[in-house]
């Protein structure tokens, strides 16, 4: 997943604090280790040697995150996929089906040169909060790489955890709590963001947020909105109504959805 994590538990005694939040970084290193394209055993890498009709089983983690992300891009109609790099190497993208009933995925066409960056942080940080939950640690924020950020229950006596959108010193701040905030843009990587459709570099020049109430959700929808118009935007909407949107817009912040805001601060 290449970047940094952050675990910040509250209401809790120090020491079992301390636990707990290694128990989530030990939790990441056995995620990385399935859905990392960078290391050859996993099971994304080897995925990659797929031909086409041959199937392969999955480990447990690496068939829920490609769930997932079929589900995100069935919902975004094609606008976020998991395989959009592949068109850097092939000219269409590859096609796949998973096989729940084997846990396995079969290579339809092409090379599943698959990237999980727009996914697999959201998904480590879901499976980080069902392991803080067991241990009874219900008040938590996740961090991943600053763009994608996951509240659970908020600090005693708070509104919530207060987040931006942007650096720390974001004029439009939230609490949240129960929820995911993600953002996509730019402005650190380029134009690194690939519209799975066509092939072309992202339309959206200004950067996109979304709330979501899973971090998986909420990383890929970012990423969808970099490519998708307002008009694509409102239809997807109209279908999921647990979804905000924040596009930045000559350097104002406008929300788009019918679910309402968090507490501002």
């Amino acid at each position: 997943m290449a970047t940094f994590f952050e675990v910040r538990i509250a209401d809790e005694e120090r020491t079992y604090a301390a636990q707990a939040a290694q128990a989530a970084f030990d939790l990441l290193d056995q995620l990385e280790s399935h859905l990392s394209r960078f290391r050859s055993n996993s099971d994304i890498a080897r995925i990659a040697q797929l031909a086409p009709r041959e199937k392969m089983r999955l480990c447990e983690p690496a068939f829920a995150c490609l769930e997932i992300a079929k589900k995100m891009e069935l919902a975004t109609r094609g606008a976020f996929s998991v395989t959009a790099s592949a068109l850097q190497f092939q000219t269409s993208l590859p096609q796949w089906e998973l096989l729940p009933e084997e846990y396995s995925i079969r290579c339809e066409s092409g090379r599943l040169q698959f990237d999980l960056g727009a996914i697999g942080k959201g998904f480590a940080l879901d499976r980080i909060a069902e392991l803080l939950r067991g241990w009874d640690c219900p008040s938590f924020l996740l961090v991943a790489g600053g763009s994608s950020i996951l509240a659970g229950d908020p600090p005693k006596g708070t509104s919530g955890w207060s987040c931006g959108l942007g650096n720390d010193l974001a004029p439009n701040r939230f609490f949240l709590a129960g929820t995911s905030l993600s953002g996509s843009g730019l402005a650190v990587k380029g134009n690194h963001i690939l519209d799975p459709r066509t092939g072309r570099p992202a339309m959206r020049q200004n950067r996109a947020w979304t709330l979501a109430d899973t971090a998986a959700e909420s990383d890929a929808l970012s990423t969808a909105c970099m490519v998708l118009s307002e008009s694509e935007l409102d239809h997807l909407l109209a279908q999921d109504h647990s979804w905000l949107i924040f596009l930045e817009t000559d350097n104002a912040v406008r929300p788009m959805g019918n679910r309402a805001l968090p507490p501002q601060g």
